[in-house]
């Protein structure tokens, strides 16, 4: 199964489930396995910035994509491959596209800030890659601080016919996806997926700016399902009915620096992963950010009742 234009609907980015010892916990792996599958994603996305990549030795990498790829067995699975030097990118690359992925997502690296040095940076890394594997573009100036304009992302479309998709991360950024699609539609660019992130702080405008689906590691995502699934019917007030129901937990989650510390703390009291450990250095969330959350998901859970329960089935 290979990545392509056609893409939609919702790829979860996947945690990377650690012990408290910090060994990677691959049970957890497979019940978020079950988790996505149950809440009706199309496919999912491991090794991001939320699956703490930098932190894996290069064998657990291709490991933990391993389980998730035959675990989601007829699912697509994007890898994320971003490494400092295109050697480790190309490795990773053709490691898991062996493994059965459907593709593999790169972000540029923060040093990048002209438009020359963004387009060459993606001229090198599909040079060591590959032309034949489809990948994506992740636009994420918070946290990468490289600013891509629509007419740089339409330039690396054009000239790379290997991408497929842009994972869209910037904020404010729905003048981004809208200004994209003009380019589609006066036929400048050719189409390609676009799916969202920012923790799906924005998904509700996202999907009426034709974004394609979500591409984000909220702890819910039979929210993020649902959402783009009203959307796409047309059902514009319950989409953001739903929406607004969640939105105190995901301007929560959404905080810089401890966003990932509540995500799996999250994840673990709903019982999708064991423990919400990460490696080091991580983030912990103190007594008094846990308390928080709890009473966001008691708040969740009662305005919402058995619709979206917080606590999965084992």
């Amino acid at each position: 199964m290979r990545l392509d234009h056609n893409a939609a609907g919702v790829f979860p980015i996947a945690p990377t489930p650690f012990t408290e010892d910090g060994r990677v916990d691959h049970g957890s792996i497979d019940r978020l396995v079950a988790a996505y599958r149950e809440a009706g994603a199309t496919g999912a996305t491991v090794l991001g910035i939320m699956g703490e990549a930098p932190k894996l030795e290069p064998e657990e990498s291709i490991a933990i994509a391993t389980r998730f790829i035959e675990g989601l067995d007829g699912l697509p699975v994007i890898v994320g491959v971003s490494a400092p030097g295109f050697a480790a990118m190309r490795s990773l690359a053709h490691a898991v596209m062996a493994k059965g992925a459907a593709g593999v997502m790169i972000a540029p690296v923060p040093s990048l800030r002209t438009d020359d040095q963004i387009t060459g940076y993606y001229r090198g890394a599909v040079e060591a890659i590959g032309t034949d594997i489809p990948w994506v573009i992740q636009d994420y100036p918070l946290t990468l601080s490289v600013q891509m304009t629509p007419k740089v992302i339409r330039s690396i479309v054009e000239e790379h016919p290997s991408c497929v998709m842009l994972k869209h991360e910037d904020w404010p950024g729905l003048d981004k996806i809208a200004a994209l699609r003009g380019f589609q539609r006066d036929g400048s660019m050719r189409p390609i997926s676009i799916l969202t992130g920012n923790g799906g702080l924005f998904l509700d405008f996202e999907m009426e700016r034709c974004a394609d689906g979500a591409m984000t590691g909220y702890a819910f995502p039979e929210l993020l399902v649902e959402v783009v699934r009203l959307q796409k019917a047309g059902r514009r007030d319950e989409a953001h009915d739903l929406f607004d129901a969640h939105l105190p937990l995901l301007r929560y989650e959404q905080q810089q620096g401890v966003g990932l510390a509540v995500r799996k703390y999250v994840l673990m009291q709903r019982g999708l992963i064991a423990s919400d450990a990460q490696r080091k250095p991580g983030a912990v969330l103190n007594a008094a950010g846990r308390q928080e959350v709890d009473y966001l998901l008691a708040r969740l859970e009662a305005r919402l009742g058995a619709a979206y329960p917080m606590k999965r089935a084992a």
